[in-house]
C-alpha cells in the first residue's frame, strides 16, 4: 500500500481538523482547496476577485514548497468560482502564475464557497525530479531533501 504524507506549513492558512493542507502519494502532492485567506490573519483577503486569487496560488505555491515541489509542477488544477462574470479577472492572475506548458485546468461554477468567498483553486502537482531528489520526512515531521546516491535507480511512474 502507498504511503501517504500529510503536507502542514504556518506559510498558508491551517486546515480544518478533518483535512490536511495536501497529501504526498506516489511522487504526487494533492492539494486541498484554497481560498484567498491570508495565514497571518485567518481571515479573507479584502479586494476583489484578483486579490483573492492571488491569495489562494500564494497559498497553494507555500504548501508545495513545504511538500518539495511548486506550482511550475502542476498537472491539473480545478477552479471554483461562485460568478462566472468573473472568470475573466481570475484568469489574468491565475495565468500570471503558471509557465509553459499551463497544468490542465477545470474552471466550475458554485452555488457557494467557505466564508462565502468567490474563489477556490485546488491542484495536484508531481514532485521536483525524483532523478535529482529524494524527500525524507523525520519521525518529528519534518521534511528534508537530500541527493540520492549516484547509483540509486528511483523508478517513476513512466517506468511502470
Amino acid at each position: 500500500m502507498p504511503t501517504r504524507t500529510a503536507v502542514k506549513t504556518d506559510q498558508a492558512p491551517p486546515p480544518l481538523p478533518f483535512y490536511s493542507q495536501a497529501i504526498i502519494c506516489n511522487g504526487m502532492v494533492y492539494c486541498s482547496g484554497s481560498i484567498g485567506m491570508s495565514p497571518e490573519t485567518k481571515t479573507l483577503i479584502e479586494g476583489g476577485i484578483a486579490d483573492r486569487t492571488t491569495q489562494c496560488l500564494k497559498n497553494l505555491s507555500a504548501v508545495l514548497e513545504e511538500a518539495g515541489s511548486s506550482l511550475q509542477n502542476c498537472v491539473k488544477v480545478n477552479v471554483y468560482l461562485t460568478d462566472m462574470t468573473n472568470f475573466a479577472a481570475m484568469n489574468k492572475v491565475y495565468d500570471s502564475f503558471f509557465e509553459e506548458p499551463k497544468p490542465g485546468r477545470t474552471c466550475v461554477a458554485v452555488h457557494e464557497l467557505p466564508l462565502r468567498t468567490d474563489v477556490e483553486i485546488e491542484c495536484v502537482a508531481h514532485l521536483q525530479s525524483s532523478k535529482n531528489i529524494w524527500l525524507l520526512r523525520s519521525e518529528a515531521g519534518e521534511v528534508e531533501q537530500v541527493s540520492p546516491p549516484a547509483q540509486a535507480r528511483i523508478p517513476f511512474v513512466g517506468d511502470f
